[in-house]
C-alpha cells in the first residue's frame, strides 16, 4: 500500500533565522522549501527569475521576493544586497535554482550544455560565493543547503548536461565546506531522485515518470515537502556538526 505521510508541523527550527531561497516561484522544491522554512520561524526572501510567478508565490506566502537571474553576477549580488538591506543579515541560503532538459550527447549542441551547466552549477557557485562573503561580513557563521541530485551518482539517457551539472554541484559543495570551516560556515546538499510537482509532469513523459517511479521502494515519488524538510534539517542547529555532505532523499531500489 502506498502511503503518504502528513504534512508536518513546524517546531521553530530556524526560528529569527534570515533564509534566502532561489528558484523559490511555481510548485516544486525552491517554493516548498521557502514555505517550510517560514513554518520553522524564518524570515524568509524568495527569489526567481520569472517575475509573474515569482510575484504570485510571494503574495500566497506574504513573503518579500527580489527577482534574481543566476547567471548573472549583477543580479546575484543584488539578491545578497537586498536581503541584508531588509533584515540586517544573512543566515541561510539554499540553493535551488537549476535547469534541465533531455537530449542526447549526440545531438547536444554547446549553447544547450552550457545553458544547463550556467545555471544548474555556475549559478549555484555564484550565489555560494556572494552568500559566504556575507557570512564572513557577519563574522562567521552560517548555513548553505544546495540542490543537487542522484543523477549526480548514476547514469540516465539524455542527462548527460544536467547530471554533469549536479556532480558538480556535489562536488562544489564538498569543497566550499573545507574552504570555510575555519569560518564556522556550513555547506551540505540533498540529493533528491524523484520528487513530483506539476512542473516536472509537464516536461516529463508519462514513460519515464512510471520508470522512475518504480525505482523507488516506496512505490511514489516524493512530495517537494519531504524534501525541503531535509533542507530544512541541513540549515537547521539540529545538523550543526554536517558539513560537505551530500544528503541522498530517495527510497530508491539498491
Amino acid at each position: 500500500m502506498i502511503v503518504v505521510p502528513d504534512y508536518p508541523r513546524g517546531h521553530d527550527l530556524l526560528r529569527d533565522k534570515v533564509v534566502v531561497v532561489t528558484a523559490a516561484a511555481g510548485t516544486g522544491i525552491g517554493s516548498a522549501a521557502a514555505k517550510r522554512c517560514q513554518e520553522e520561524g524564518a524570515q524568509v526572501v524568495l527569489s526567481d527569475w520569472h517575475e509573474r510567478r515569482l510575484a504570485e508565490k510571494a503574495d500566497e506566502l506574504g513573503l518579500p521576493a527580489i527577482a534574481c537571474d543566476v547567471t548573472r553576477e549583477d543580479h546575484v549580488q543584488a539578491l545578497i544586497a537586498g536581503t541584508v538591506a531588509r533584515f540586517g543579515r544573512i543566515d541561510v541560503l539554499i540553493n535551488n535554482a537549476g535547469l534541465g532538459g533531455t537530449k542526447s550527447v549526440v545531438d547536444m549542441t554547446d549553447d544547450e550544455w552550457t545553458r544547463v551547466i550556467d545555471v544548474t552549477l555556475n549559478g549555484t557557485f555564484r550565489a555560494t560565493r556572494a552568500a559566504i562573503r556575507q557570512f564572513i561580513a557577519q563574522g562567521g557563521g552560517g548555513a548553505i543547503v544546495n540542490n543537487a541530485s542522484v543523477l549526480g551518482w548514476r547514469a540516465q539517457a539524455g542527462q548527460a548536461h544536467y547530471a554533469a551539472a549536479k556532480a558538480g554541484v556535489m562536488a562544489l559543495t564538498r569543497c566550499a565546506a573545507v574552504d570555510v570551516a575555519e569560518h564556522g560556515i556550513r555547506v551540505n546538499a540533498v540529493a533528491p531522485s524523484l520528487a513530483m510537482h506539476p512542473f516536472l509532469a509537464k516536461v516529463t513523459s508519462d514513460e519515464l515518470l512510471a520508470e522512475l517511479t518504480a525505482r523507488e521502494v516506496s512505490g511514489r515519488a516524493a512530495e517537494p515537502w519531504e524534501v525541503a524538510n531535509v533542507m530544512v534539517f541541513l540549515a537547521s542547529e539540529y545538523a550543526s556538526y554536517l558539513t560537505g555532505e551530500v544528503v541522498s532523499v530517495s527510497s530508491q531500489h539498491a
